[in-house]
């Protein structure tokens, strides 16, 4: 079987969207299953990896296809996720609403064209068994919307890494009604048309069932890395945050947390270690400064793929901050797989009784604080400190294989050979 997967991240690009469907391209050959991969030829990548170029397997064939991306005209410089500015001026304000009404669903809208017109062509001339888009960007599944009209005999399946109009930042998006209407239509067209739906948590996975009954969960994963040398644990009670700290995942609970046990804790005060990996929003820069923790604080900016594994397997607790959003509930980070591989505490603010807690709760591998509950927080805190104190702080974690990349690929090979 050969499948054509398009996706705009691919290697050299780094960071969380890239690895879901590295992993797949790296596994699904074990499976009778050939992937072509189409991507971008001069993407404009906010974080670069040339490491994970090492991933990809030999003989895949790679097609690329040139992009006009105008997001250098919107970047900001105190831009949190991407997209939008926590704080924007005036002109900010402006280019915000540019950005979000003229430019639908994504500023990369205008590779859909070209990449139709170029598809089009290769799929006269080379038969595949089925077209996979991958998103966000959510104009990839535009690409095969187009691709799937003018071939209906090939299979379409969309997978969805994040949802679309119930992604955590839609809600603070400065459109209009007219733009709402249309990111809704182009949604429940590419639902409504696409053979397959994939998702990877159960909350949007039931959001998208009313549009599609064929909409199945595959989660993210975690890979196997070879062992280079042996990782040891941090002699302070490190905690560790992975990724993007923005403005929705600065809980100032933790943070008062963290001082008011400070203040309790004589002996807490001097083993303390806040470990941040990744970008960290001017809120939470302050709240952090605010609360008296500055000196606590080691901060990187984005490091190499391998080297975040090191960290995550030597610090003492893992921190998960799910976005307070609407649908914060749905929230299922990339990061927790390789949490969970890592084998250390995860300490989680998050919804209770949305799809993250599950997975922990499945996997034995920590707990999920409720966004306001700060007591508790302050109790688990404290529990892992003494448990860290008497040499203790373990986890026995449990149901691990099931979040693995070659068990994910196989359920990924079972729908497609379906």
């Amino acid at each position: 079987m050969k499948v054509l997967i398009l996706t705009y991240y691919f290697p050299p690009s780094g960071g969380s969207g890239v690895q879901r469907w590295l992993k797949f391209v790296k596994y699904l050959p074990k499976f009778d299953i050939e992937p072509i991969v189409y991507t971008v030829k001069n993407p404009k990548y906010p974080i670069i990896d040339s490491s994970l170029e090492k991933e990809i397997p030999e003989g895949i064939t790679l097609l690329k296809q040139s992009i006009f991306e105008p997001n250098h005209f919107f970047k900001q410089k105190k831009q949190s996720a991407g997209f939008l500015n926590p704080n924007p001026n005036f002109i900010g304000s402006i280019l915000q609403y540019i950005r979000a009404n003229y430019f639908i669903p994504d500023a990369r809208k205008y590779w859909v064209k070209p990449s139709v017109k170029y598809l089009k062509k290769y799929l006269e001339k080379n038969k595949v068994d089925a077209i996979i888009t991958t998103g966000p960007p959510h104009s990839v599944h535009l690409i095969g919307l187009h691709l799937k009209k003018q071939f209906p005999k090939i299979k379409w399946v969309a997978d969805f890494r994040d949802p679309w109009t119930t992604i955590d930042y839609f809600h603070n998006l400065p459109l209009t009604k007219k733009a709402k209407a249309k990111h809704f239509k182009l949604e429940k067209q590419v639902l409504k048309n696409a053979d397959k739906i994939i998702v990877v948590g159960k909350t949007m996975q039931e959001n998208f069932l009313k549009f599609n009954k064929n909409t199945h969960v595959i989660t993210n994963s975690f890979d196997t890395f070879k062992k280079t040398e042996e990782v040891r644990l941090d002699k302070k009670f490190s905690l560790l945050h992975i990724g993007m700290l923005n403005n929705d995942r600065n809980h100032q609970i933790l943070w008062q947390a963290l001082a008011e046990l400070i203040q309790e804790n004589k002996g807490f005060k001097n083993v303390l270690e806040i470990k941040l990996i990744g970008k960290v929003c001017q809120e939470a820069i302050g709240d952090i400064s605010n609360f008296g923790l500055k000196n606590y604080v080691t901060s990187l900016n984005y490091i190499k793929h391998q080297e975040v594994i090191k960290h995550q397997k030597s610090a003492q607790v893992l921190l998960l901050l799910i976005n307070n959003v609407p649908s914060a509930k749905g929230i299922i980070t990339g990061k927790i797989f390789e949490y969970l591989q890592a084998k250390r505490p995860i300490l989680a603010i998050a919804p209770i009784n949305g799809d993250l807690e599950e997975i922990i709760k499945n996997t034995r591998s920590g707990f999920v604080i409720d966004f306001k509950d700060l007591k508790n927080l302050k109790k688990t805190i404290l529990r892992l400190y003494q448990d860290y104190k008497n040499n203790s702080l373990i986890i026995d974690s449990k149901n691990l294989e099931q979040y693995h990349q070659k068990v994910t690929t196989k359920k990924l090979s079972i729908l497609l050979n379906k």
